[in-house]
């Protein structure tokens, strides 16, 4: 299933980010620590490389994630070229703390009273970019809710340190190459409900949940070991419906409540810190990909 989600007001927005990133010095993009590749945003990354900007990446939501993972993906993206990336949780006392400063690593000429520092954050939805900065403004500036696509208008805020912030509605990019970036931004809950079918962005994210963390599957559904070796995505989710007594109209399984059930727990972090993609994993994913552009591009024999 290929996922897109462009709202029209994301073409108004992109093109204000646009003409805002002439005045600024630094991009500031937040990623969600479960899926920190996927959601990047080419779109954010080509006009930031247009305009010869530094971007500081900031995986958030680390509270969510295996900890041996955020940290691979810290090296993965420090390794990038005029790039630096940290890793915090939005919603924890005192971690907002680290974002200006490594920043301002990435603009040493804009130092002094007269050169005053501009940072704009970007990000796909719901990422984090509004709780990030009622926490910089140490107030509740900027609309937050636990939903895709809140903030709708570009809008500068005057930081404590005199520091100006431009903040951007999430924007997603006009087409998800990668069917998987799909699936896993919407199992993270990253693009609105209107572009994915429930069942499906589940039965993807159980097969993940299968391979890496069987076992906290199995804790949070009481499957016995004998279910959990028959089971694979699909199963999964008519388990959980089987488990919980889930019965849609007429007495049939009800794997839509199924679907939503498994999809919840794993946003709340009810089952643990889970990571949805590695670098590893990630350039894996790519290698294939270019292998099959390869293919449908070579002359026929």
């Amino acid at each position: 299933m290929a996922i897109n989600w462009f709202p029209g007001h994301m073409r108004t927005a992109r093109k204000k980010a646009e003409e805002t990133l002439a005045n600024v010095d630094v991009v500031i993009e937040v990623l969600d620590a479960r899926c920190p590749a996927a959601s990047v945003n080419p779109m954010i990354e080509a006009m930031r490389l247009e305009r010869e900007r530094p971007a500081l990446k900031i995986i958030n939501k680390i509270d969510l994630a295996e900890e041996g993972i955020t940290q691979a993906w810290l090296a993965y993206f420090n390794a990038l070229p005029n790039t630096k990336a940290i890793a915090i949780s939005c919603k924890k006392v005192g971690d907002s703390a680290k974002v200006l400063p490594a920043a301002r690593t990435l603009a040493p000429h804009r130092e002094g009273p007269l050169k005053r520092f501009r940072v704009m954050t970007m990000g796909i939805p719901n990422v984090g970019k509004s709780t990030l900065i009622n926490a910089l403004m140490n107030s509740r500036t900027a609309p937050v809710g636990d939903e895709p696509a809140v903030t709708k208008l570009v809008s500068r805020y005057n930081l404590p340190d005199g520091t100006w912030l431009f903040d951007t509605p999430g924007l997603m990019w006009p087409k998800i190459e990668l069917e998987s970036d799909g699936l896993l931004l919407a199992a993270s809950n990253l693009i609105g409900t209107n572009a994915y079918i429930n069942e499906e962005v589940a039965t993807y994210l159980a097969e993940i949940l299968l391979d890496r963390y069987a076992s906290a599957l199995a804790k949070r559904y009481a499957f016995d070991d004998k279910t959990m070796d028959e089971l694979d995505g699909p199963g999964v989710i008519e388990a959980i419906a089987v488990r919980r007594g889930f019965k849609a109209k007429g007495g049939a399984i009800d794997y839509e409540k199924a679907s939503v059930t498994l999809l919840n727990d794993f946003r709340s972090g009810i089952m643990g810190r889970m990571s949805l993609e590695t670098p590893q994993t990630r350039e894996t994913l790519l290698a294939a990909r270019a292998a099959e552009l390869a293919e449908e591009q070579a002359p026929d024999a």
